[in-house]
């Protein structure tokens, strides 16, 4: 895999994350833990990428302090152009549109948001993503929805991490998910709940490869479409004040058990666990030294092969940087992720990461671990919003087997 974009992609992933209003809206309103930095630089001596425009634009940006603290429940919409970048698709435009609310002024509220997006991109994939969060007074409740369609060619290259280059041929799919969770808080910061999740595909196809060859997908079971439907039980630990830039001494858990059913209109009975632990380290001179596991394991039954974890396959694809989405896949899929975060310049604008991760799946005839795919990488972080703590990252990852590109995110990777 050699997917590179020389000079450009720098550009494309700034004028993405400039133009991305929604997201900012929804991560910069109406909370407290949102609206006050950490940082022992005072605010107003911060510089971040709005500061940055506003200058160039000849305004003042004193009078952004006097504006942080929000104006209450009212809806703050907002839409932009995008163009974006990963490994997965290429360079992606479209257009995105959003909110951001809180629900209560008397309670300390987390704010709901909710961002829908119009995507094309240059491996001609179409996507329309709907992603929601409401959380009631008080954070009593907090209800989660992620909804999908997808006109996607990805490439696959079979199970197991044994796999080469040769293997590689590319699927063709139409893909719907419509996921929803409701969590229940019944300690601090402690939740508890549940949902329904729905994955289908069809409309699958085989591209690219000799007549008669038998590929990864057939030998686990070609179909030309699937169905995973079923529950999702959920219990969840969550003490970050800031969840798209966590503090040093934060954590993060979050354990899932899903079960697909037939008579929700399953293919077939398969159920499995999803582990997603983050633990974060201050140190000194304002650095944190981060942690990231993340697993799913089949417990039982034969997932459908698209539906099968691996690389790139969390809920923000953002695992194993440096290898495609879906570069190794498994029944059963574990990674393990640490990343060093340091300030560069003392006004907050930029600051930097090294990076680095293990991952495994498990092989597709002995269901086992047998090989780890490292990957390592370094990255650029430009303060897009000084009072959410919201940066630019653009991260470089290399892997084995000619794996290597960039990344691009608006937060933190995890």
């Amino acid at each position: 895999m050699k997917e590179k974009y020389g000079n450009y992609i720098f550009f494309t992933i700034i004028l993405f994350f400039f133009l991305n209003s929604p997201r900012l809206a929804a991560q910069t309103d109406d909370h407290p833990s949102l609206t006050k930095s950490n940082d022992s630089v005072p605010l107003s001596k911060q510089r971040d990428m709005i500061d940055i425009a506003m200058l160039i634009l000849h305004k003042d940006i004193s009078k952004r302090l006097d504006t942080t603290n929000g104006s209450g429940m009212r809806l703050r919409l907002s839409a932009s152009p995008i163009t974006e970048y990963t490994l997965s698709t290429g360079f992606t435009a479209g257009a995105t549109a959003g909110g951001a609310f809180v629900t209560s002024l008397k309670q300390q509220t987390n704010t709901s948001s909710f961002l829908i997006a119009v995507k094309y991109t240059q491996k001609k994939q179409f996507l329309l993503p709907i992603q929601s969060s409401f959380w009631t007074p008080g954070n009593k409740f907090n209800v989660i929805g992620d909804w999908r369609y997808l006109n996607y060619p990805q490439d696959t290259w079979g199970i197991g991490g044994e796999t080469t280059d040769a293997d590689e041929n590319m699927v063709t799919y139409k893909y719907l998910r419509l996921y929803e969770l409701c969590l229940r808080q019944i300690a601090k910061n402690f939740y508890v709940g549940g949902g329904y999740q729905l994955d289908y595909h069809w409309a699958i196809a085989q591209l690219g490869f000799p007549p008669g060859e038998v590929t990864g997908f057939d030998k686990y079971g070609f179909s030309n479409h699937s169905v995973s439907s079923g529950i999702v039980l959920d219990v969840q630990y969550d003490s970050r004040k800031n969840p798209i830039n966590p503090d040093g001494g934060s954590m993060y858990a979050n354990c899932k058990f899903i079960q697909n059913i037939s008579l929700l209109g399953s293919d077939t009975q398969w159920n499995a666990m999803q582990f997603d632990i983050r633990k974060y380290y201050a140190l000194p001179h304002h650095s944190v030294l981060a942690f990231w596991f993340y697993s799913v394991i089949t417990i039982s039954g034969n997932p459908p092969y698209l539906d099968l974890p691996g690389t790139g396959t969390d809920t923000y694809n953002n695992t194993a940087r440096g290898y495609v989405q879906g570069r190794y896949i498994g029944k059963k899929y574990i990674d393990l992720e640490s990343e060093l975060r340091f300030p560069i310049t003392k006004n907050g604008l930029l600051g930097g990461v090294v990076f680095a991760s293990a991952g495994s799946v498990s092989e597709f005839n002995s269901n086992t671990f047998q090989t780890i795919f490292p990957s390592f990488g370094a990255g650029l972080r430009i303060k897009f919003n000084k009072f959410s703590k919201t940066n630019v990252c653009l991260d470089y990852g290399i892997g084995i087997k000619d794996s290597h590109g960039f990344e691009g995110n608006l937060g933190e990777v995890f």
